[in-house]
């Protein structure tokens, strides 16, 4: 009997395999990828078509000598890593290193972890494709090129500990001028005027009109830019009777939204759930490679880094008989088939969906956790909606004249919808509100409840959320579904961004890193010339390009760059910024300088005199910090401080007392349950997440990620 060996990259999708084999498979994990480019150097030879040089990591070498043993005791090897160009490099890799001969090597993929796939995968198998391997070993080749040499580079010219890299630079630029939109907006008052009517003599609700059009011209919004103007119609409107000029009702339709894609499931899931873009794929990570559900073993969903909306005619054909059994054959439609729109969609052939439609989220719900359940019920309820009948709705528009006997003339209009049919709704909610408009007829007269001129202001562009900025990556054709999560987690990590409020708010040395690379390396943060080297990795995955032209193309002329702007820029004329503060050390004058975490005071006698000082911060005078309250250890005074996390309150007498608290501290005037002497406050992680603790803490250790109630 013939002996197989199945390798994938990770243990829990070996185990879910595992369950559908016989004896003669035996399905291990690699833990990953296998070799990488090594740590402590470029590892790219650029004298020669920059020819990577891989390394097997110490951490993985124990796990590579297994493999390799097993690979000499088999007749053949699948490698069945995930349908991407990061699985196609790890099947690759794991060929290479093990040195499995090409008679004895078989690649299988698969786009969802049941029975049926995998043995629709063994009994087709094929070589590992070349392409999809240099795509990938492209990306790996230029994000260390650029980050092993502009990170040093900015390393000597900002601070040490900050990063640049191909795709992240263009995404902190993103960031970094939406938050200069913000800065430089400048809010523009503007009126209208509304009114509350309801027909005459029948008790119904009244509903809210806008005036439309003065003396037969439309209104636009800025139409009405001060009080008094608002006034001005107000008066004459004084006393005006209102009748219908015209109500019409027309029937309109919505579609239901493709499947998810990669982004969409982020943007979605960061919209509803609340969840990262990390978060998200490491839990529909779990969902795809398999979830006990009493029975075994099995996945839950589709690969989830895919960029088409493509969905297995066999699904299809599942959707439909379920829908029409558990909702009604008014519900089911098509198959629907959707368009991909993505310009060069080849990572998956399959959108994100549920393995199964009979899979139903509340028959699995006690084997999730409560985030894994929240994920599948979303993707599930996409997928089935995508499959069900439109929605149906009656838009009404009214039409409403104010008539006095002299003076000019003002119609107001009002718009609402009724939804006749609820159709894919019924599964995937969308934000639609119903506004019920009551029956009216032409010359009917209205009832007037109020009239009023109503007070706007524009406002600023909102920070993105990661939802918003993968949704602009994508729509720039900046990176690729696995690079989203990663590239946002490394704003993050690296101090460029912090959350506020679910946005993505820009630190200070975000914009200077912005700004030097804006003025000195264009290429690098330009929104087209990074989508076309997107579009040149797509060309080598489809072996329209060979790896060394593409990635030379961008190099010659980033080297050259690179080297003559080392060369030009000095630290201290990006960074420093002079002050009348004068070293108490040394006597010499006091620069402003930025770090990794912020600005601070150093001496310009530097290296020789090290002092340093905090940068007095907004609230603080004269270079003495403002006391905010008692210290509730030694009495003394709490004042205002900074440090590498922001501002914070320290007591005044430190060193002797340590005493700190947060300034994002709220008294919530709740008693602390556990305790009962303390009270409950709201704090925030270092990750800005909010929870509740007793104030009495190290003596009283009452956490809560849920305030408590004050009645309890």
């Amino acid at each position: 009997m013939q002996k197989y060996l199945v390798i994938v990259e990770s243990p829990t999708k070996a185990k879910t395999i595992s369950k559908f084999l016989g004896k003669e498979y035996r399905v291990e994990s690699s833990f990953g990828h296998v070799r990488d480019l090594p740590k402590s150097e470029l590892g790219v030879d650029v004298e020669h078509d920059f020819a990577p040089r891989y390394v097997v990591p110490r951490a993985n070498t124990k796990r590579v000598n297994a493999l390799k043993k097993l690979t000499k005791d088999v007749d053949i090897v699948y490698f069945a890593t995930d349908e991407d160009r990061e699985g196609e490099a790890i099947s690759w890799h794991l060929k290479e290193v093990c040195k499995v001969p090409d008679e004895k090597s078989k690649r299988i993929a698969f786009h969802e972890i049941t029975e049926t796939a995998i043995f629709h995968a063994l009994e087709h198998p094929r070589n590992i494709d070349v392409h999809l391997v240099d795509a990938q070993q492209a990306r790996r080749i230029l994000d260390r090129l650029v980050g092993y040499e502009l990170s040093p580079f900015l390393w000597r010219k900002i601070a040490k500990g900050l990063s640049a890299g191909r795709v992240q630079s263009v995404a902190l630029r993103l960031v970094v001028e939406r938050e200069r939109e913000i800065q430089q907006f400048v809010a523009q008052e503007y009126w209208s005027i509304e009114i509350d009517v309801s027909k005459k003599d029948v008790d119904t609700k009244p509903f809210r009109a806008k005036l439309y059009k003065r003396s037969g011209v439309v209104l636009d919004k800025f139409s009405l830019t001060h009080k008094e103007a608002a006034d001005s119609i107000v008066s004459q409107l004084t006393g005006a009777s209102y009748h219908v000029v015209d109500s019409v009702k027309k029937k309109t339709k919505k579609t239901p939204p493709p499947p998810f894609i990669t982004s969409t499931l982020q943007q979605e899931a960061n919209r509803k759930l609340r969840f990262s873009a990390k978060q998200t794929m490491m839990i529909a990570q779990q969902l795809y490679e398999g979830i006990d559900t009493g029975k075994g073993s099995e996945g839950l969903i589709t690969y989830m880094r895919t960029d088409s909306v493509n969905m297995a005619e066999k699904f299809l054909d599942e959707a439909k008989s379920f829908i029409q059994h558990v909702y009604g054959g008014e519900y089911a439609t098509g198959p629907r088939r959707y368009t991909t729109k993505a310009k060069l969609a080849q990572e998956a052939h399959e959108a994100i969906r549920p393995t199964s439609p009979q899979t139903i989220p509340s028959h699995v719900k006690e084997y999730l956790t409560e985030q894994q359940y929240r994920l599948y019920d979303l993707i599930w309820r996409r997928a089935i909606g995508s499959q069900m009948a439109d929605a149906e709705y009656e838009a009404t528009i009214v039409d409403i004249f104010a008539s006095k006997q002299a003076g000019e003339e003002f119609l107001f209009r009002s718009s609402g919808q009724v939804v006749l049919f609820d159709g894919f709704t019924k599964v995937y909610s969308i934000e639609s509100e119903e506004i019920l408009l009551p029956r009216l007829t032409k010359d009917e007269e209205l009832e007037l409840h109020t009239l009023e001129g109503i007070q706007h202001s524009t406002k600023p562009p909102a920070r993105y959320s990661e939802a918003g900025l993968v949704k602009v990556l994508e729509s720039h054709g900046i990176g690729r579904p696995s690079t989203y999560a990663p590239t946002i987690s490394t704003l993050i990590a690296r101090n460029y961004v912090q959350r506020e409020e679910r946005r993505l708010k820009p630190t200070e040395i975000a914009f200077l890193v912005n700004d030097l690379l804006v003025a000195h390396f264009p290429q690098i943060v330009d929104y087209a010339f990074t989508a076309h080297m997107e579009s040149g990795l797509d060309a080598i995955a489809t072996g329209d390009k060979q790896l060394a032209p593409v990635i030379r193309e961008f190099y010659t002329p980033f080297k050259e760059q690179l080297v003559k702007k080392d060369s030009e820029l000095k630290k201290k004329d990006i960074i420093a910024e002079e002050t009348d503060i004068v070293c108490e050390k040394c006597g010499k004058a006091m620069i402003i300088k930025i770090g990794r975490y912020g600005k601070f005071i150093a001496c310009s006698g530097f290296p020789e005199c090290k002092n340093t000082k905090q940068l007095p911060v907004e609230g603080e005078t004269g270079g003495e910090s403002v006391v905010y309250e008692p210290c509730e250890k030694c009495g003394g005074e709490m004042v205002l401080k900074r440090g590498r996390f922001g501002s914070f309150l320290g007591c005044s007498a430190y060193p002797e007392c340590k005493h700190i608290r947060s300034l994002d501290e709220k008294k919530l005037g709740i008693p602390c349950p556990k305790c009962g002497t303390g009270e409950i406050i709201q704090k925030r992680t270092r990750r800005k997440k909010i929870f509740y603790p007793c104030n009495r803490y190290p003596d009283c250790d009452y956490s809560s990620w849920t305030p408590p109630e004050k009645e309890k």
